[in-house]
């Protein structure tokens, strides 16, 4: 069980083929490589990685669904995964998608009142599409990312990010990302972090997801309640080939309760809005670890 719960963090690959694969999607249509994903790659994923009786599980048991139908969404959740990662590096090689925006009004709201705020994300959809999409030119956006992703991804990343007002934070074991975030809310910046996955401290709370029981990391609810910022839930789901819908929610929670009280009730309404994605898209969760207890 406990081997599991590990989770590797990383992409897949290692530099010169991340490089053959962006030269390639500069001449490509990205569906090709899906359907070469779809017969010869996931299928063998479905063998070899135990991500696939995960997932198989996450259907059966949190959604209800047949033996059939799990087995089947199980396959579709990894065709839809192998396509998000394509998406990433067809973003690299200079290719564009239809970004339809849901709640962009909240975004432009908190990005041009003085204080910074706070995005929270989770490993549903796409995320990274938003780092290209919610951009306030007269606000810096910083990202807390894992220090741990290859170079090469992180290096396609900043080229990207070199004409934005987008700055990365690694998220580190000596702790010195906490010092990042604080200097970047302290200037009244935007902060991303991904609110599903227990990085760095194993501090955490635990709530009711799915019909089930989950721990969801304590640090992004505590570091907003902290200061009493705003927060927005920020979910981008693959809606067609070539088209993604980001979700802008503002969660919203008692500011003058106990520092308690407000971290249990942020965290239960970015649960709730997780819960409200995956009922909407149940096959874009890319949690491929024993999530529940």
């Amino acid at each position: 069980m406990e081997q599991e719960k590990k989770w590797a963090g990383t992409t897949y690959g290692n530099g010169w083929m991340h490089k053959w694969l962006i030269r390639l999607l500069r001449f490509i249509d990205v569906r090709v490589l899906y359907v070469f994903a779809s017969i010869f790659v996931v299928p063998v994923c479905l063998i070899l990685n135990p991500g696939g009786r995960v997932l198989y599980h996450y259907f059966r048991v949190h959604f209800a669904f047949s033996p059939l139908k799990s087995v089947w969404k199980t396959y579709v959740n990894h065709c839809l995964f192998s396509q998000v990662v394509i998406d990433k590096f067809s973003m690299y090689a200079g290719k564009k998608f239809n970004i339809e925006i849901e709640g962009y009004d909240y975004f432009l709201s908190l990005a041009s009142q003085t204080p910074g705020f706070i995005q929270l994300s989770s490993h549903i959809g796409n995320y990274e599409i938003a780092g290209y999409s919610l951009v306030a030119e007269s606000k810096p956006f910083n990202a807390l990312v894992f220090f741990g992703e290859k170079e090469s991804v992180m290096h396609n990343r900043e080229k990207l990010f070199s004409t934005t007002n987008i700055h990365m934070i690694p998220l580190k074991s000596d702790m010195s990302h906490l010092f990042k975030i604080d200097e970047c809310l302290q200037k009244g910046e935007i902060l991303s972090m991904p609110a599903d996955r227990i990085l760095g401290s194993n501090k955490s709370i635990e709530l009711e997801f799915l019909q089930g029981r989950a721990k969801f990391p304590i640090g992004p609810f505590s570091v907003a309640t902290m200061r009493g910022l705003n927060v927005l839930a920020v979910n981008v789901m693959k809606t067609a080939v070539k088209t993604y819908k980001i979700y802008v929610t503002p969660l919203e929670y008692d500011k003058s309760a106990p520092r308690k009280v407000q971290i249990e009730n942020l965290s239960k309404r970015y649960v709730s809005e997780l819960e409200r994605m995956l009922q909407l898209y149940p096959t874009q969760w890319y949690n491929y670890y024993n999530f529940w207890l």
